[in-house]
Formats: C-alpha cells, structure tokens, sequence
C-alpha cells in the first residue's frame, strides 16, 4: 500500500469516526417538524404537506413527522 493510499485510509476511518460521535452526542429527534422534514427529504414544505394530505407520511398528535417515515421515505427511494 502506498504512502498516499495509507492516508486516504486514515482520513476515512477518521471522518467515520466523527460522523459516529457527533451522532452519539447529538442524537435525531424522534419527530420533527414539517419544515425540517421538508429539509431531511430535500424538497420544499408545501411538498411535505401534500405528502401527509396523500397519506405517505402521517402526524403525530402535535403535527410532527416521526423520524422514521422520512427514513422509510428515503430508503423507498434509493431502492
């Protein structure tokens, strides 16, 4: 392995390891507002809205999006 490739190797495993303590000393909200929901799914809010008026995404009792439907959403997506 070569000198430049070694260094790739540790800023990678260096960049993992910041993104996983930053997780584990921010943790995602369980629920979050149309507007940061709009912000996760990278589209507009009025988009949001009419996401939950179709019943692709629902809210919770105080008008939330649970986290894990914008994850489900994302991964339909990807797939």
């Amino acid at each position: 392995m070569t000198p430049e490739e070694l260094i790739e190797r540790a800023a990678a495993r260096a960049a993992e390891l910041a993104v996983e303590l930053y997780a584990s000393r921010h943790p995602r909200p369980a629920h979050v507002t149309l507007a940061q929901a709009a912000e996760m799914l990278g589209v507009e809010r009025h988009t949001v809205s009419r996401y939950v008026r179709q019943g692709i995404l629902k809210r919770n009792a105080m008008g939330q999006v649970p986290v894990e439907q914008i994850d489900a959403a994302i991964r339909a997506v990807a797939h």
